[in-house]
């Protein structure tokens, strides 16, 4: 009985990116078709202002939930490995601000407690 070695084939994608142009983007805004999956791109210059805020979006993507459904899959796995070698992706601000205040040293004079301002040396 013969086996055939099709399925066992690999594709190898080679992607050119010469012409790419990279763009930064906080900002992003989903919305489905019964068909496809729409990202928005686009810069907030005021990320936590309470308000009104107008973002103009500058990049738009369109796929279908196929590749929407790769792209989730390869974004989580890129996320986890990224979290695995730098630990966990604090998502709200108050808690950000709050581990940064509590990993900054407090600097004291010799045999006084802690004085001032922190990162301030007597």
């Amino acid at each position: 009985m013969a086996e055939t070695h099709d399925a066992a084939q690999q594709t190898e994608v080679h992607v050119d990116d010469s012409s790419t142009l990279p763009s930064y983007s906080n900002f992003c805004r989903v919305t489905a078709t019964p068909e496809e999956v729409i990202l928005d791109f686009g810069l907030n210059p005021q990320p936590f202002a309470t308000g009104r805020q107008d973002v103009k979006a500058n990049q738009r993507i369109v796929m279908n939930f196929y590749t929407a459904k790769r792209l989730l899959t390869a974004l989580g796995m890129t996320i986890q490995r990224h979290e695995g070698t730098f630990g966990a992706i604090e998502l709200d601000v108050r808690r950000r601000a709050g581990a940064v205040q509590q990993q900054q040293p407090q600097f004291t004079a010799p045999g006084r407690g802690p004085s001032g301002p922190v990162g301030v040396v007597e």
